[in-house]
């Protein structure tokens, strides 16, 4: 027996009496077990994970200049360590994720989705001024008429070391075309890094270098000659076709300049195919002092127009590529004062609704129906037929789509040419006849969701409600309008308002039966009959064949989720009215 049990029992204790109990682990102070050992491990490795990613991508959106992505992930990172190292603030630990992800997933998605519609966001509007200036330069180069064809090696190196020179041209930089003392001690000082060349073999069989600062005369024992070309310079490596692959932009926008005070319209040697150079001249030259692209051949000037975002003429001409630039309201008065347009939207919005309430409408009373006679006990086999019932609800959406825009084709469909004995009827075709289509075929594809959800319901109704309706001498109509359908309610209407909302923006089932068709052909944008609001903004930013028109589309989709939020919460806060039923 212990000291310690000896001496308790000498002081009083009865015989058997359990040991003392450890001393209490001061507050704040989680117990050391293997399991929370084991926790604290596995949470340090993750979080060392979750820290070199996030350190990795700190430097490359630094490299890239992406400040706004920068700090965003810096505050999230110092964030995610304060609170998952912190012992006092637990709760953060659960809700830094949902957090998180919700910023990233939601309210960024929206807020961008608003700012892109002020602005003239586009196919032609994707790049800001700078990039669209160099672009519009490069694409306004043209080769010379019969200008001389040279026979070309592309070379890299790394560094900037002096080209290989002709003999007698010593040690001396100054005596090298291009490279002064300055130069070399930029040069010697420089991180190396890939440099581009052309190894030029003119049509007088004279070889030289072009560089980025001109043409340069090399020593002919440098060069390897295939006949009369010359294919390696000692110093450099000659690219192979592979290799021009991986560099195609960086060659194809390389230009050796060839002008001089001499002759300054001299332009530039480049390349568009690796192998043969030709000399190009700009069209159009940039005025920095006043932002303006002069045409060479005929002095016009284009001005830079912020308000547009495009090199202008003062005849309206547009210089393409154009840049990102604000618009205000722009793109959301164009729904309203485009009397075009805005007709046809209006068209199209009353469509939208007239879909989604019928949809939802005619789902919700079949479904309502089948539940009310599949749960009379006194039928058999009910568990047979709820599930053939709920068959096209548990068959793929897109699959029974496709097969009833098969069924319906006008002309080799099964409707026509086998149920009405090869009648020609345009089910797609017609307008009217195609809007009653997809709501036939949204019909069958959501009726069984209503049927389980309203089976449910209608089974925790109590019975004695109804056995004491009856014995009031109430019919089953009474009963269904005075009490079913209200407790039904109760249940079913938060699913009926998020049924409309899907319905107002139901994409696929209008893409894969009708395509928006039949086309309307006075419209000013690629609109159908059937298209729904959301289908006019897929429109817009897809397939306009006036340009993908990003802008206008994200002002037309932040307005239908204008429309569709105030239905919804106008819908919600009409439907506390039913939970007096209870």
């Amino acid at each position: 027996m212990s000291s310690t049990l000896t001496s308790d029992r000498l002081q009083g204790d009865p015989p058997g009496a359990p040991p003392p109990a450890e001393p209490p682990v001061p507050a704040g102070r989680p117990r050391r077990t293997p399991g929370f050992l084991a926790a604290l491990l596995l949470k340090t490795l993750f979080m060392a994970v979750l820290n070199a990613v996030g350190v990795f991508a700190l430097f490359v959106s630094f490299g890239a200049q992406n400040w706004g992505f920068f700090v965003f992930l810096l505050v999230s990172l110092v964030a995610a360590d304060v609170v998952y190292f912190s012992r006092r603030l637990v709760p953060a630990k659960y809700l830094f994720p949902g957090l998180f992800f919700l910023l990233v997933f939601q309210i960024f998605v929206v807020a961008y989705t608003v700012f892109i519609s002020f602005t003239n966001f586009g196919d032609a509007h994707t790049i800001n001024q700078t990039q669209a200036r160099e672009q519009i330069l490069a694409v306004s180069e043209q080769r010379v008429p019969d200008s001389a064809a040279y026979d070309l090696t592309v070379v890299a190196r790394e560094g900037r070391a002096a080209p290989p020179v002709e003999e007698g041209a010593g040690d001396d930089p100054a005596a090298q075309p291009g490279v002064d003392e300055g130069d070399q001690a930029v040069e010697e000082d420089a991180a190396p890094e890939e440099e581009l060349a052309f190894l030029l073999t003119g049509p007088d069989g004279v070889v030289s270098l072009g560089t980025s600062e001109g043409l340069q005369e090399v020593d002919p024992d440098a060069v390897t000659l295939e006949g009369d070309v010359a294919t390696a310079l000692e110093g450099w490596e000659s690219l192979a076709l592979g290799d021009l692959a991986d560099r195609q932009q960086a060659v194809v926008g390389f230009r050796v300049p060839l002008a001089d005070e001499e002759n300054p319209d001299a332009g530039s040697l480049r390349t568009q195919d690796g192998r043969v150079a030709y000399v190009f001249r700009p069209l159009l030259e940039w005025d920095e002092t006043r932002d303006v692209l002069v045409d060479t051949r005929d002095g016009t000037e284009y001005a830079a127009d912020q308000s547009v975002g495009f090199y202008v003429a003062e005849d309206g001409t547009e210089l393409a590529p154009g840049w990102r630039v604000g618009v205000g309201l722009d793109n959301y008065s164009r729904v309203f004062n485009d009397d075009r347009l805005s007709t046809l939207l209006l068209g199209t919005a009353v469509w939208s609704f007239a879909f989604a309430g019928i949809s939802v409408a005619s789902t919700f009373f079949l479904g309502v129906l089948l539940a009310i006679i599949f749960d009379n006990p006194r039928m058999r086999g009910r568990r047979l037929y709820r599930s053939l019932f709920i068959l096209p609800y548990a068959a793929p959406s897109f699959m029974s789509m496709l097969l009833w825009a098969g069924f319906l084709n006008p002309s080799f469909g099964y409707v026509n040419q086998v149920l009405l004995g090869g009648a020609e009827i345009g089910w797609l075709t017609d307008p009217w006849l195609a809007r009653f289509s997809v709501l036939l075929v949204n019909l069958w594809l959501g009726f069984p969701y209503m049927f389980l959800v309203c089976t449910g319901a209608l089974q925790s109704i109590p019975g004695d409600v109804k056995e004491a309706a009856r014995v009031d001498g109430a019919g089953a109509f009474r009963i269904f309008r005075s009490i079913t359908l209200p407790l039904l309610m109760v249940s079913v209407a938060p699913l009926l308002i998020a049924s409309f909302a899907f319905n107002f923006n139901n994409f696929t089932l209008i893409y894969f039966v009708t395509g928006g068709g039949p086309n309307i052909p006075e419209a000013p944008i690629s609109l159908g009959s059937t298209d729904l609001l959301i289908h006019v903004v897929y429109t817009l930013g897809f397939e306009s064949g006036g340009g993908q028109q990003w802008g206008f589309a994200t002002a037309l989709s932040v307005l239908i989720f204008f429309v569709v939020a105030g239905i919804s919460a106008v819908s919600f806060r009409q439907t506390r009215a039913l939970e007096d039923i209870n």
